[in-house]
């Protein structure tokens, strides 16, 4: 197999690389080797790599950016996906392309399926839904929903010691600092810890599973002051945590508070997803290391 991953640089792109190069030659492209709103660029890059799958880690994710800078967000969230869509669909190539929780409104109180209606309420949440309209014109396409991603290549060391930025990522280096951490008790999700989620892309496109839709993250739901006392129990850091509600924080986007997604589907279809609370002790022990 042969994989050509865009966004190579970041975190989901980063772990995505390594993850196939395990038994695969993988052609990662960071945004300076390959801008994915250049629609010539990415036909050519494709062309010329002819990869077997074509693994979309490119995103623009500023929530609150994306309300005032709406253009950006379209091209590299939506547009860019048409244009590689093109590419995966003249070059015989399958097509993975990552989509967020953030497509639901988050009126409901149980898990999210793959047949639940979005109803994006924000410009970034509209931009991700336009990407997975796109995605649908490669004939073989793989669009996996994530949610809360951490961990990955927050693990290997960057200069001053510290990962690549999620939100967990930095409430982590918050606590090992010893300066106070807040989680919000009313937005309630399905944390995705990124090995898994590369792993799980991986089993579904070397299987292969049927094309479609699947809700890749890590089983269970909880809200963000639950994950984070989960983590500050383990590192002993308990007492700098302290209850937060959406209302308290100033955001431009809304953000759904039940945003919670069931991965029934992809499970079924062989990938291996455990629980939010195993990835979050495996993740810390892989930072302790």
């Amino acid at each position: 197999m042969k994989a050509l991953v865009t966004g190579a640089a970041g975190q989901l792109g980063l772990e995505i690389s390594r993850c196939f190069a395990r038994d695969a030659e993988v052609v990662a492209l960071t945004r300076a080797e390959l801008d994915v709103v250049d629609h010539a660029a990415v036909l050519a890059a494709i062309r010329s790599a002819r990869p077997d799958v074509v693994v979309n880690c490119a995103a623009y994710n500023d929530v609150d950016g994306a309300e005032t800078d709406p253009v950006t967000a379209m091209a590299v969230n939506g547009f860019a996906v048409r244009s590689l869509a093109t590419a995966a669909r003249e070059t015989g190539a399958t097509l993975v392309h990552y989509g967020t929780d953030f497509v639901f409104d988050g009126q409901t109180d149980r898990p999210y399926d793959e047949s639940a209606e979005p109803a994006p309420q924000s410009v970034y949440a509209t931009s991700k839904l336009v990407g997975e309209w796109f995605a649908v014109g490669a004939p073989r396409h793989y669009i996996l929903r994530v949610e809360s991603l951490f961990g990955g290549g927050a693990e290997t060391p960057r200069p001053g010691g510290r990962g690549l930025g999620s939100t967990l990522d930095k409430i982590v280096d918050a606590m090992l600092d010893g300066r106070p951490v807040r989680g919000f008790t009313d937005r309630t999700v399905s944390p995705s810890y990124v090995p898994d989620v590369a792993a799980a892309t991986k089993t579904i496109v070397s299987r292969p599973a049927p094309s479609g839709l699947y809700h890749c993250v890590n089983g269970g739901l909880a809200t963000w002051f639950d994950v984070v006392r989960v983590a500050a129990i383990q590192l002993g850091c308990e007492s700098l945590l302290s209850p937060i509600t959406t209302d308290d924080v100033e955001m431009r986007a809304t953000r759904p508070k039940f945003c919670a997604l069931s991965n029934a589907k992809i499970v079924a279809a062989g990938a291996r997803l455990p629980t939010w609370e195993d990835a979050v002790g495996r993740y810390l022990t892989a930072r302790s290391r």
